[in-house]
């Protein structure tokens, strides 16, 4: 009977125990580094030669290529406090490499692991009693405090530089999807903040903008490229001819059975059209793509036009103007579509779009290259969730 394979190893008792903080503490030591005002940032090259520069502990650590099963489960400390606290996981895996590192003065001390487990969890009981003692109450309308706790967080970033502008919009975009609660508790729904990012700009020249913003062009050089107080209509169906999906052949006898064909697809494609402008829209944002006939006979009929629009786009459009994203143009209705006004930045090659009562904010992060704009993200992403469970806990 063959337990363990040819392959396998064992390692036990005080080996064990040794190997295990050894891998658990290089987890540690890759990432302290990064920690606080004077942290370096990582340069990380993955197997297919994509370059990642950041100081984030939880980007590290995934990005890092780790088969050792102790290590994986330093990785779980960092990306547990990624989903609770947004920030804070390079600490985490700091602390959790110095107290194995105490562990093992204990071991030494013939200290059996059970009592260490025992006085750890004694200890964190003692810390979060002292945490409650100190911790500050906050209000949701102090800027000042907020800004300092986003300032704070994005310290020793990339974001460090430009902090006390980015630290307002943060604020801003907080209290803007910040709900009360019938018991007074404040509720924040950061699903309704939105971050794009635009290279060839200072961070300094960040903004944030009510309303969504769509990175496409208008389908057509004749549309309209902005209306207010528009009906907007968000299509989840392609403005082309509908194709068979098994494979058909036509036999022609003449160019007139040709013709005929040809103006039955357009026929079609008028059709499809023709809803389009009898439902009211003036403006239509498609998540498919639109036939170059359809894009001449909007254009004719004076409404603006996006197509092969991002699925993320299209959700946060619904949010921006209350509508529905309609997947069927047969049945669409006067409920379905929302409210606001597209305007176009021509330098910037965007659509501004804000509703009659936005839901949603969008955080446009400028950058001068793709790095700098990518690690600039991830320290706002950060600020933001440390910001949000501020305003959310009250302390």
């Amino acid at each position: 009977m063959i337990i363990l394979g040819d392959d396998s190893q064992r390692v036990k008792d005080r080996d064990a125990q040794e190997y295990n903080i050894r891998a658990a503490r290089a987890v540690a030591e890759a990432v302290r580094s990064t920690l606080g005002p004077k942290g370096m940032d990582k340069m990380l090259v993955d197997s297919m030669g994509d370059v990642t520069i950041t100081n984030d502990g939880v980007t590290i650590l995934k990005e890092m290529d780790i088969d050792n099963p102790t290590a994986e489960m330093i990785i779980e400390v960092a990306e547990t406090q990624e989903d609770e606290a947004g920030d804070g996981t390079t600490t985490a895996v700091a602390i959790a490499g110095e107290l194995l590192k105490n562990a093992e003065d204990l071991l030494e001390q013939d200290i059996h692991p059970t009592a260490v487990i025992k006085g750890y969890n004694l200890a964190s009981e003692k810390a979060r009693d002292e945490v409650d003692e100190i911790a500050e109450q906050v209000d949701p309308d102090d800027e000042e405090l907020l800004q300092k706790v986003a300032e704070t967080s994005m310290t020793g970033k990339s974001a460090d530089l430009n902090k006390e502008v980015l630290a307002d919009l943060i604020v801003r975009a907080v209290q803007q999807v910040t709900v009360e609660a019938q018991d007074g508790s404040h509720v924040v729904d950061l699903e309704n903040v939105k971050l794009e990012t635009q290279t060839g700009r200072s961070a300094g020249e960040s903004e944030l903008l009510t309303g969504a913003v769509v990175d496409k062009d208008p389908v057509h050089d004749d549309m309209p490229t902005s209306a207010e107080d528009a009906d907007v209509l968000l299509l989840n169906e392609a403005i082309e001819i509908e194709e068979s999906n098994v494979d058909t052949n036509v036999s022609i006898d003449s160019p007139d059975q040709l013709q005929q064909f040809l103006d039955q697809e357009e026929s079609q494609l008028k059709e499809k059209v023709q809803q389009i402008v009898d439902s009211g829209a003036d403006v239509v944002f498609c998540q498919k793509g639109i036939d170059d006939m359809a894009q001449h006979y909007l254009a004719k009929e004076g409404i603006l036009a996006a197509r092969r629009v991002k699925k993320s786009d299209m959700k946060f459009l619904k949010n921006v103007l209350g509508g529905s994203i309609v997947t069927d143009l047969d049945s669409v209705e006067d409920a379905d579509l929302g409210h606001g006004s597209v305007s176009r930045d021509d330098e910037d090659e965007l659509f501004y779009v804000e509703g009659d009562d936005a839901h949603g904010v969008t955080m446009l992060l400028r950058g001068s290259t793709d790095h700098v704009v990518d690690e600039l993200e991830r320290g706002v992403e950060d600020a933001l969730d440390v910001v949000s469970t501020t305003v959310a806990d009250g302390r």
